[in-house]
């Protein structure tokens, strides 16, 4: 019996401490917790009720790397014996740290693909971003997994920071492009509720939507001029790099997720395991609704450069594009926000810029 191909999602809730911009669920790192929630994940992994083939495994957090190598390898090999072995694509979150992370172990084990949490190459914008590394610490980190034969590394870098100039950002994506990152997910930094940066939003000088905007724009051209090709809203790369495991999220693709907070799309059905551990140890799941749809599909694949294909659009609901969906978007191109072609429609740098509203608008009808 042939099973269907999956991304696996594993949530590592530990942290050394929590960024003052992080809404992502997570607790404090203590060394005697990590094998029990390594052995309770593994025990869920193996439990697991659908009979799937992961083609992509992404460790994801919290900081995957605080765990160790060798959990996380016993972790994957668990995930391979009752998924298959097939994943192109294995990637795990680390942070530069003063901790040693065994780079080999992890590449030998069968991690492939490393995501660092570098968010910037400027030492005052990493220490109000509350990281606990330096751009020193990043450089070495980076040449480390380097060393230990690592090849597809992405680094994370964060946009639209309080005092942020352009010589800082430009220093970031020279940072990127020498160490030679094969990806690079650009986030605008959002203020989230909960966080200290939201508890002391009006002591802070946060940048206004224009001002973002151009941040965006200014980051967006540097990117280009490096050779990174900018295949969705946040995210770039070198040719053949993308993150294939994200690209099942914008694709509406399959994948479940192992873990707490963790969300999962599977036979159509959407669902997560609420952002509690002893939820996730007693099983407990949202019901998130029903997914797969065409207007869910329209809205997640507008976010990558590559947009709506007519062709794929058609292979998965058995019909072409809603014209209404079609003549907004001609509409919208006369502005220079859409791309409209024989192949599809996709979002242009300048759409890209207000996403929002303008998938917003362009599924102002049912399709």
């Amino acid at each position: 019996m042939c099973r269907k191909k999956a991304g696996i999602y594993v949530h590592i809730p530990f942290c050394s401490s929590k960024c003052p911009y992080c809404d992502f669920f997570s607790r404090k790192g203590i060394k005697s917790s990590y094998d029990n929630y390594t052995a309770v994940l593994m025990d869920k992994i193996r439990n697991c009720s659908f009979s799937l083939q992961a083609d992509t495994v992404y460790f994801g957090g919290g900081t995957p790397g605080l765990i160790g190598a060798e959990r996380l390898v016993r972790i994957l090999r668990c995930i391979q014996e009752c998924f298959g072995s097939g994943a192109v694509e294995v990637t795990a979150e680390v942070n530069p740290s003063k901790e040693d992370i065994d780079y080999c172990l992890m590449l030998s084990g069968g991690i492939n693909r490393l995501s660092v949490g570098l968010q910037s190459a400027n030492d005052r914008e990493l220490k109000l971003l509350g990281r606990s590394h330096d751009s020193s610490a990043a450089k070495k980190a980076i040449q480390s997994a380097r060393n230990a034969g690592f090849e597809n590394i992405s680094l994370d870098l964060m946009l639209a920071l309080p005092g942020q100039t352009r010589d800082e950002l430009k220093r970031s994506v020279d940072f990127c492009a020498e160490n030679n990152a094969k990806h690079i997910s650009a986030y605008m930094l959002q203020i989230e509720e909960g966080t200290y940066f939201y508890r002391h939003r009006k002591e802070m000088d946060f940048p206004g939507e224009e001002e973002s905007a151009e941040i965006y724009e200014y980051f967006c051209g540097l990117m280009e001029e490096n050779g990174y090709s900018h295949y969705e809203i946040s995210n770039f790369c070198r040719p053949g790099f993308e993150g294939n495991h994200n690209l099942k999220y914008w694709r509406d693709e399959e994948y479940i997720g192992f873990g707490p907070s963790a969300h999962s799309f599977i036979d159509g059905k959407r669902f997560f395991t609420p952002a509690s551990m002893k939820a996730f140890e007693n099983d407990e799941y949202t019901d998130d609704g029903e997914g797969g749809g065409e207007e869910e599909f329209l809205m997640l694949g507008l976010r990558l450069s590559e947009g709506i294909s007519r062709s794929r659009f058609r292979d998965r609901f058995g019909k072409e594009l809603p014209p209404g969906f079609v003549e907004r978007a001609r509409q919208l191109q006369r502005h220079g926000l859409t791309r409209v072609t024989e192949d599809g429609v996709s979002l242009t740098r300048k759409g890209f810029l207000v996403s929002n509203d303008l998938i917003a608008e362009l599924l102002l009808e049912n399709v």
